[in-house]
C-alpha cells in the first residue's frame, strides 16, 4: 500500500504496527507502536476527555473504528497504521473544515455545476468527517448519518449506471441512425438518379413531340392552301358553267 493522501477528515498521529529487517542490529529499535511525525493535513491531538466515563469513550471509539477502519500503508520494510480521530470538535474546527473545502476546491480546479469527480470526492471526504465529529458526541446519530451516507452513495451510484446505460443506448441508436441515413442516402440518390433519367426523357419526347406538332402544321397549312386552291377554281367553273348554261337558255 502506498501513504494516504491528503484528506480533509482529521486523523491521529501513524504509528509502527510492525517492522521487518533482514538481520537484526545492535542499533536496531524493537518492534513496537511508535508515533510518527504529523503533518498538517494530520494534526497531533491529546487524548479524548469528552465523555464521562471510559466506557462511553472506548464504545464511541468502536463506532469510529466501524464506520472508518484504520488506514494502513508500507513504508520500505514498515508497516503503519493511522485511525480517525476520536477528539472532539470545536466551532473553530467546523470553521477550518469549511475553509479547507472551500481551498481545495479552488485548488483542485473544481466544476461549480455539473458532473465532477473532483468536487464529489471533496464533498464525500467533508461529510464524512461531519459523520466523526457527530459520532464523538452521540453515536446513534453517526450511525443514521452513515445511512443517510450510504443511501446517497446507492442512489448516485445507480443514477451513474442508468445514465451510463442511457448513453451506450443513445449510441446503439446513433449508430442504427446512422446505418439507417446510408441506406436512405442511397435510396435517395437511386430515386433523384431514375427523376433525372425521366426529366431526359421527358424533355426529349417533348422535343420530338413538337418537331411533329410542327411538322404536322405546316402540312396542314400546305393541305388548307390546296383545298382552298381547290374550292376557288371549283368556284370560278362553276360560275363559268352557269354562265353558259344562261346564254344558252333562251330568255322567256
Amino acid at each position: 500500500m502506498i501513504p494516504p493522501t491528503d484528506s480533509l477528515m482529521l486523523y491521529n498521529t501513524p504509528v509502527l504496527i510492525s517492522k521487518n529487517t533482514d538481520r537484526k542490529s545492535p542499533k536496531a529499535r524493537p518492534s513496537r507502536a511508535c508515533p510518527q511525525q504529523s503533518s498538517d493535513s494530520c494534526p497531533v491531538q491529546p487524548p479524548p476527555r469528552f465523555s464521562s466515563t471510559e466506557d462511553t469513550w472506548k464504545e464511541n471509539e468502536a463506532t469510529l473504528d466501524t464506520i472508518f477502519p484504520p488506514r494502513e500503508w508500507m513504508v520500505g520494510k514498515q508497516q503503519w497504521l493511522q485511525r480517525v480521530s476520536s477528539f472532539p470538535c470545536t466551532r473553530t474546527d467546523v470553521v477550518r473544515l469549511e475553509e479547507l473545502l472551500d481551498a481545495n476546491l479552488q485548488r483542485r480546479q473544481a466544476r461549480d455545476t455539473g458532473i465532477c469527480p473532483v468536487r464529489r470526492e471533496l464533498y464525500t471526504q467533508c461529510f464524512d468527517e461531519l459523520i466523526r465529529q457527530v459520532t464523538i458526541n452521540c453515536a446513534e446519530r453517526g450511525l443514521l448519518l452513515l445511512r443517510v451516507r450510504d443511501e446517497i452513495k446507492l442512489s448516485f451510484a445507480a443514477h451513474e449506471t442508468l445514465y451510463e446505460s442511457s448513453i451506450g443506448f443513445g449510441m446503439r441508436k446513433a449508430l442504427l441512425a446512422e446505418q439507417g441515413k446510408a441506406d436512405m442516402e442511397k435510396c435517395t440518390a437511386d430515386l433523384q438518379n431514375e427523376i433525372q433519367d425521366l426529366n431526359r426523357e421527358l424533355n426529349e419526347e417533348k422535343a420530338k413531340c413538337d418537331v411533329i406538332e410542327q411538322r404536322e402544321a405546316e402540312k396542314r397549312q400546305v393541305e388548307e392552301k390546296k383545298y382552298t386552291e381547290e374550292i376557288q377554281f371549283l368556284k370560278r367553273t362553276n360560275q363559268q358553267l352557269k354562265n353558259q348554261l344562261e346564254g344558252i337558255t333562251p330568255k322567256k
